[in-house]
């Protein structure tokens, strides 16, 4: 093996490191969670809307913005 064979090979960049970029989602899911005023319920709308922003995913069709919706039913009769 030579060493051009060897070097040809990609080496993954630090950011690029599944338990560094699960980092960086737990990281952005939280700021959301904080930038809403701490309520709860929207674990997973802000898991999953850091993970797209972190990844880089297009982002859905939805007019609306992840995360900022407000649940009628918890707010009604109040």
């Amino acid at each position: 093996m030579t060493a051009k064979s060897k070097s040809s090979k990609p080496r993954p960049r630090k950011r690029d490191l599944p338990g560094d970029i699960e980092e960086r989602i737990r990281q952005r899911a939280f700021e959301l969670y904080e930038q809403r005023g701490r309520i709860d319920g929207f674990a997973l709308d802000d898991w999953l809307r850091a993970e797209s922003e972190t990844r880089g995913a297009p982002k859905s069709g939805s007019k609306s913005k992840p995360g900022r919706r407000r649940r009628e039913s918890q707010f009604e009769g109040d």
